[in-house]
């Protein structure tokens, strides 16, 4: 394959500013969870984006927070270890916000001394007018020698397909590192976890904070059905009040949440799903070595 290029694209920046939603955008199927809430990944998902002349390796990181419990520590070092192995970095920043102090704590303590390629991507611009964009785009040029910026908007698909082309420039020449089937290496427990936790956190009022884990136990074929799936999973909170929540009146919340999950895991991975979603309180949860382990949290030491 001659002039074929291929590597790792780590996609980084605080939470919420739209990470996973760029990376589903772009391999126009489903690899990473979106809410409207920050923090909502904390594992590292790996999406491959298939070209005639490129393999581009997205690497999702969760957003970079400040904490001091084993999960927040778990989240970060997964952020940085996605940095340090990506050939490219594409920074992402909010264009209605413009640079946030954590926007510029990023830059200072993890793009600067990588000192990797590095794509600034511009995000929401749909949210700002047009005129504003480019003294933002003049101001970053200041903080930082960027290759490349790029203004985009992941939720209404602008830009998106330059951003690609941008992207590949940097990418060194490689033969494809991935098969040309292969779109994540998200383990199927972890995907049906992520994808329960979603819903958990699109239908729970703000009472619930990130203090929701899902650990899928079983997955079983039917037996005279492969077509079927039987999923167990456990939803941990912290607290009595809420699982009060999650379950809801007479059940109906972890109904709809339970509902909502099978509905797109049925789509998303082309079987018939029997799911059964069971809440237990685990307090301190986040500091459960051995659970945080069993939940995917692989970079804790």
């Amino acid at each position: 394959m001659e002039n074929f290029k291929a590597g790792f694209v780590a996609i980084v920046g605080r939470p919420n500013v739209g990470k996973s939603t760029l990376l589903n955008n772009i391999l126009q199927t489903k690899i990473s969870i979106v809410s409207p809430k920050p923090q909502t990944t904390r594992i590292r998902v790996l999406g491959v984006k298939h070209d005639k002349d490129a393999q581009i390796i997205f690497i999702d990181t969760p957003g970079v927070q400040k904490g001091t419990d084993l999960l927040t520590k778990s989240v970060v070092e997964s952020a940085v270890s996605g940095m340090e192995g990506a050939d490219v970095i594409l920074f992402i920043i909010e264009a209605d916000k413009g640079w946030t102090p954590e926007d510029k704590q990023i830059l200072e303590n993890y793009i600067k001394k990588l000192q990797k390629p590095t794509i600034l991507v511009i995000n929401k611009i749909d949210k700002i007018q047009r005129d504003l964009v480019l003294p933002l785009i003049e101001e970053s040029t200041k903080l930082y020698d960027f290759k490349e910026i790029v203004p985009i908007s992941a939720i209404k698909n602008i830009n998106i397909d330059r951003l690609v082309e941008v992207i590949k420039k940097y990418l060194p020449e490689s033969p494809p590192l991935y098969p040309e089937d292969m779109i994540t290496d998200l383990p199927l427990k972890l995907y049906i976890a992520e994808i329960i936790r979603e819903k958990v956190f699109l239908n729970t009022r703000d009472e619930i904070p990130y203090s929701v884990a899902v650990e899928v136990e079983g997955i079983k074929e039917g037996d005279k059905n492969k077509n079927l799936l039987f999923i167990d999973a456990t939803i941990y909170v912290e607290k009595d009040n809420h699982k009060g929540i999650i379950i809801g009146k007479k059940g109906q919340m972890l109904k709809k949440i339970g509902q909502q999950a099978r509905e797109e895991l049925e789509f998303l991975l082309n079987k018939k799903i029997h799911l059964n979603l069971y809440v237990k309180v685990k307090e301190r949860w986040k500091e459960d070595l051995t659970l945080l382990r069993d939940l995917g949290y692989n970079q804790i030491s």
